[in-house]
């Protein structure tokens, strides 16, 4: 499994990815929150944010050389100490679920980005809950603190 840093060329590959991700995540959120729009589209309204904006790293997870999903990484914060980030969007495709890959990925990109992480998840999606605690107490050695992250739960640790 590697990490590659999605160039702006790759940016199409990303978003329609992107489509199968907010497809799953839907089922998770309010009817209103994530919707199809006039073109049968979810279109992530943040991803040119990741071109445009400091602080914002998005990543292909690749497979034996295969796409199998994404992570994107947001610095949230900069302390005198330790800046703080957020896993802001997190996805597997279902064939590369169960097998490791997305606790290996959360190690890589924790490991990639030093510093106070925070991460959430939806609070209707309990295999979120199981993935990230059991994820972050192993990665962390049970030192993660349980907080409210922008209304949903979340983990706070350091890397």
């Amino acid at each position: 499994m590697e990490l590659l840093r999605v160039s702006s060329e790759k940016k199409i590959i990303l978003r329609n990815l992107m489509e199968l991700y907010q497809y799953d995540m839907s089922q998770f959120e309010d009817e209103s929150d994530n919707d199809v729009n006039e073109y049968g589209l979810f279109d992530y309204k943040y991803l040119d944010h990741y071109w445009t904006e400091d602080g914002r790293h998005p990543f292909f997870v690749m497979v034996s050389g295969k796409l199998a999903g994404f992570v994107l990484v947001r610095e949230i914060t900069v302390s005198d100490d330790l800046p703080k980030f957020s896993i802001a969007e997190f996805f597997i495709l279902r064939k590369y679920r169960r097998q490791g890959i997305g606790k290996e990925v959360a190690y890589k990109t924790f490991e990639k980005f030093k510093g106070i992480w925070s991460v959430s998840w939806l609070e209707k999606n309990s295999l979120a809950k199981t993935f990230w605690t059991r994820t972050i107490s192993e990665y962390s050695e049970g030192e993660y603190s349980e907080i409210t992250y922008a209304g949903n739960p979340a983990v706070e640790f350091n890397s």
